[in-house]
């Protein structure tokens, strides 16, 4: 089945994914997986209007994001159709995949992020 995630700089080396702390500060962050287009832009739309990044709304395998969401220690949420997400009141400051913004050392090794790096691209082909 095929669902829709939101994605940040899209074709560039910074290319990243929304995620969403789930009881912050030291909770899990998880990928949304819409099972709508709609419900996702409208999400997207939100976080701009938050003045949040410009997220592109992107279609995905759900198996596929399942497992990237695995091997990278995220969490994964499904959004089915109707159900209406907001964002946080407040969103992060900074972004980890910045150019130069250092990721916490708590976060998956670099080898682990590249490899999902390079699985999200071959989605975008």
């Amino acid at each position: 089945m095929e669902v829709f995630v939101l994605l940040f700089n899209v074709g560039t080396d910074n290319e990243g994914i929304h995620t969403l702390k789930v009881n912050p500060p030291d909770g899990e962050d998880m990928v949304l997986a819409f099972e709508a287009e709609d419900d996702a832009t409208r999400f997207a739309v939100l976080l701009e209007a938050q003045d949040f990044l410009e997220p592109t709304v992107e279609p995905i395998d759900e198996e596929e994001i399942k497992a990237i969401c695995s091997q990278s220690g995220l969490g994964y949420k499904f959004v089915p159709e109707g159900q209406l997400e907001i964002p946080p009141e407040q969103n992060m400051d900074a972004t980890l995949w910045q150019e130069n913004q250092k990721p916490e050392p708590a976060g998956p090794p670099q080898d682990n992020l590249d490899d999902i790096r390079r699985q999200l691209e071959r989605l975008l082909e």
